[in-house]
């Protein structure tokens, strides 16, 4: 099963994340199948990018979003209102 989830990148204390679609069983740094997005934690608010229209694609394939992933697309979703 496909899941898009963060995968760790940046050094230490300096965490920096990819929004990947990865296979549910590989590591959380291991093999993925497509970068969606990264985010940016240590920015005054969070920074999210996301390709929107490749996440909406993978979820229609059967992707399941993690938790954390779920939280920042909704978040996105709503910045892209208020800036419309």
């Amino acid at each position: 099963m496909l899941a898009i989830r963060l995968r760790r990148t940046g050094t230490t204390k300096k965490p920096y994340y990819r929004v990947v679609v990865a296979d549910s069983r590989a590591w959380r740094d291991g093999k993925f199948v497509e970068i969606v997005g990264h985010y940016d934690p240590r920015a005054n608010p969070g920074k999210v990018v996301l390709k929107t229209d490749r996440v909406s694609y993978w979820i229609s394939k059967g992707a399941q979003p993690s938790d954390t992933v779920r939280s920042l697309i909704k978040g996105h979703k709503k910045a892209e209102k208020l800036a419309a």
